[in-house]
């Protein structure tokens, strides 16, 4: 019995190597097709406008006279010789170290709660992140209408109790606590949200073995629980951090900057060179410096991720 051999496939054809190779090229094309409006956004949006800060701060541009000359580094000198600026650089690494404070820490303390689960947790979660998708000018608006002087709600309340309440937007030494803890209020319920999540992500055999060998609540806490969620602090510093020193509107609505310059932060303060005194060169130069801040603190943080244990 003859038995046939098959016969070998023969090689590919010229043709299907062309084909494939269309194929190819056909999803290469509409990668790049979904991809670009996201690329178009990023470059129109974001990258242009940031080179164009750094060209504006080497000018000398009148928004309102449209005159413009090139005067080299000269803006950045007269920043740094600005008495003002450097008030204004404290007040937004003040106001930007008493948010992620207490930002954090409430934040924290709200999800561990929300954790362990109670009757009303649901309405509880809810209260908290409803004013994070509330617009921040209504807040503002209504946060200042409390917090006047003796008109004011709180102090109203406060007098029932035979407390005498302070002008809290209109005295220096209250006046950038008010704001600190109006904005934290507006914006804890993210960062709540964020911790919640993290914390239903840890195993629960960690704990157990924990109080197994006798550990106690807080030394749970301290020693898990806490360390865990390193990388969600991290996360959660970052966003706020970029959040407080692009904080604006919040200072416009509330106090404008005041009382004697007390709650003026860096982008108040570019928007009052750039659309005030129309010095769009010297608010360009103040935006520099406002970047390398951001860039700086979110590469410090980031600089400790490593210290920091995966959840």
């Amino acid at each position: 019995m003859v038995t046939s051999r098959p016969s070998p496939m023969p090689p590919p054809s010229a043709s299907h190597k062309g084909g494939r190779r269309g194929w190819a090229w056909l999803d290469t094309l509409h990668a790049y097709l979904f991809i670009s409006p996201q690329v178009l956004g990023f470059l129109a949006l974001v990258l242009g406008p940031l080179i164009a800060v750094f060209v504006f701060s080497l000018q000398s541009r009148n928004l309102l006279t449209g005159r413009v000359a090139f005067v080299g580094l000269s803006n950045f000198r007269a920043v740094l010789g600005d008495r003002l600026f450097y008030a204004v650089l404290t007040n937004s690494l003040t106001f930007t170290a008493g948010l992620v404070a207490l930002n954090v820490t409430l934040a924290l303390g709200l999800a561990l709660l929300l954790a362990r689960g109670f009757r009303g947790s649901t309405a509880f979660r809810t209260l908290f992140f409803a004013s994070v998708i509330t617009s921040a000018a209504a807040w503002a608006i209504v946060w200042r209408f409390i917090l006047q002087g003796e008109h004011g709600v709180l102090n109203q309340f406060l007098g029932l109790v035979g407390i005498d309440g302070p002008n809290w937007l209109r005295e220096p030494r209250w006046a950038m606590a008010s704001v600190i803890v109006t904005r934290v209020l507006k914006n804890v319920g993210l960062n709540m949200t964020i911790y919640l999540a993290a914390l239903k992500s840890i195993p629960d055999e960690y704990a157990e073995a924990a109080r197994v060998d006798g550990a106690s609540g807080w030394g749970i806490l301290r020693a898990i629980t806490i360390p865990l969620l390193a990388p969600t602090t991290l996360f959660v510093s970052i966003i706020t951090v970029t959040s407080a020193l692009q904080v604006f509107d919040h200072i416009l609505l509330m106090t404008a900057g005041g009382p004697e310059n007390a709650t003026n932060v860096l982008v108040y303060y570019i928007y009052r060179q750039a659309f005030q005194f129309f010095d769009i060169g010297y608010a360009s130069a103040l935006a520099v410096f406002l970047f390398i801040a951001a860039l700086g603190l979110t590469l410090a943080m980031w600089m400790v991720r490593g210290r920091a244990a995966p959840v």
